[in-house]
This record gives structure tokens, sequence and C-alpha cells, in this order.
């Protein structure tokens, strides 16, 4: 039996700031058959397309990324924050609204032969998705493709991906921010 994905997806208004409508994947992730679909959904999405890899975004991106890895039968890659990772790291800077900050991965995790399959739980502005796609870029690792459980549809970020050749899979919409 299929669950409505989207009605299991708690809507907090005003965080972390006001006008802000902030999409809880943690009443997603509560619910066992909820958890488990999206997971497969996203694994699915990217079978029969040689991914060797999957990588996932701190922190979220971990969670649903580690189980579409598993899924797959493929390993598993973290991107983290800045100074998270053990050993010689590669890190990418992206633009915050107020700054800057800065994602890594292991330097040597990834080779020419592998393809990757970024996933994360949102697609909003863009701006950290868009830094793994570089960084993955940069191990001359191959990226095509990228899953996410919310395509915030009035943020830029799913066009932005798109532009970088990427092909989006996204399991549910939501318009606003």
């Amino acid at each position: 039996m299929s669950l409505d994905l989207k009605s299991l997806i708690r809507t907090i208004p005003d965080y972390p700031k006001k006008g802000i409508l902030f999409r809880d994947i943690t009443t997603l992730i509560e619910h066992p058959e909820g958890f488990r679909q999206s997971v497969e959904a996203i694994a699915a999405a990217h079978r029969g397309i040689g991914i060797t890899h999957v990588a996932g975004i701190e922190a979220r991106g971990f969670i649903f990324g580690a189980g579409v890895a598993i899924a797959m039968g493929v390993g598993f890659i973290p991107i983290r924050k800045k100074g998270k990772l053990p050993g010689q790291t590669l890190g990418q800077n992206y633009a915050l609204e107020y700054g800057v900050d800065t994602i890594e991965i292991h330097a040597d995790v990834l080779d020419a032969g592998d393809r990757v399959l970024l996933v994360d739980d949102l697609i909003a502005t863009g701006g950290t998705a868009l830094a793994a796609v570089s960084l993955i870029r940069r191990t001359g690792a191959t990226i095509e493709h990228a899953g996410f459980v919310i395509d915030l549809v009035d943020l830029p970020g799913g066009q932005r991906l798109r532009d970088q050749g990427i092909a989006l899979t996204s399991l549910v919409e939501f318009e606003g921010h």
C-alpha cells in the first residue's frame, strides 16, 4: 500500500524565522512505512543507471542517503561541514544568507569511473547541493542525478541543479518557502 508521503511531512510556520514555512521531515522518518517508502522510492528511481555511490549532505541527507545506499547495494559518502572528517579532504565554499560556509568530502573517496547519486531531504535555493556537485566532480567522478524527498518549487534550487546537468527526482513538492 502506497502512502501519501506529503501528508506525513509537518509544516511549522515561522521557523527558523518569521515568514518561513519549515517542512519538517522528522514526522516522516518517525513513521516506519513512510520512511521505508521514501527511501525505496528514491532508490527505485535510480536503479539500473550505474550508480556506484550515494552521497548524502549533512545532516538530514545522511538519514535518507544511507538508506538509499543500502537499498541500492552501493557505498555511502558523507558530505560534511568543514572540520568534521578525519584525513585529507576536499572543500567547497557556498554562500549563505549572511556569509559563507564550507562542506567537505574525503579526497580519496571517489575515482574517475564512479557514478554518484546525490541525496538530501530538501532542495530549496540549491547552494549546498551545487557545492556538493562541484566537490564530487572535482574528484573526477560523474554526477548526473540527485534525489530529494522535498522540492520547494518556488525556490530556484531545482532549476539551478538542472542547469548544471543534474537530473532531479523529488517525491513531493511544496509551494512557498
